[in-house]
């Protein structure tokens, strides 16, 4: 909470959007939580209101595409995260939340590939959008997009093959393929905008 306080030193806009996430996971904690489908979307939309606090903050400008794009891979991690939880149901027979009940395996590995698509397609539109193209100096970011596919590819392969999305955090700091796959994309970057 010392954060909250401390953000309207930083302007009214870092304040108010601290406060509606503060009040969304309140209503989170106490309710939303329970039920299926809204509860990934509130989780994903407490990452889209992290980066408007983050650019509040900097005084830094957000593009419409990185704020669906957040929104968008947020969803997709929360889905294989509830993934994890109904394959731990099923083999303990004890559902991990109340809202388990509103999932299944199909219906998730379906909303995976869907949302793994739109961020695909999201990410593909952003790179040749022409603000971004100006202003990071490139024609050709739209080629980046190798390196998300095999990223997304990857993550499904670990939560679809290996059954293992539980925790994403722990994941990205263990499996070398994806964390090469970042460094990969980063340093693709670096050389279109520098090189």
């Amino acid at each position: 909470m010392r954060g909250g306080g401390g953000s309207i030193f930083l302007g009214f806009d870092v304040f108010l959007c601290i406060l509606i996430y503060v009040i969304l996971n309140l209503l989170y904690s106490l309710k939303l939580k329970h039920i299926p489908i809204l509860d990934i979307f509130i989780i994903a939309s407490g990452f889209v209101i992290r980066l408007f606090v983050g650019a509040s903050a900097t005084d830094t400008g957000l593009s419409e595409w990185i704020i669906v794009m957040t929104f968008l891979l947020a969803l997709f991690l929360a889905l294989a995260k509830r993934r994890d939880d109904v394959i731990l149901s099923e083999a303990g027979g004890q559902k991990m939340r109340e809202v388990m009940d509103g999932y299944n395996r199909v219906f998730l590995d379906i909303a995976m590939s869907v949302s793994a698509s739109i961020v695909m397609i999201a990410y593909i539109l952003w790179s040749i959008s022409p603000e971004v193209k100006e202003r990071l100096h490139s024609d050709y970011l739209y080629l980046s997009a190798v390196f998300v596919l095999a990223g997304i590819f990857r993550y499904m392969q670990i939560t679809f093959v290996e059954n293992k999305s539980g925790s994403p955090s722990k994941i990205v700091l263990k499996d070398r393929f994806l964390q090469a796959v970042i460094v990969s994309w980063l340093g693709f970057l670096v050389i279109l905008m520098y090189g």
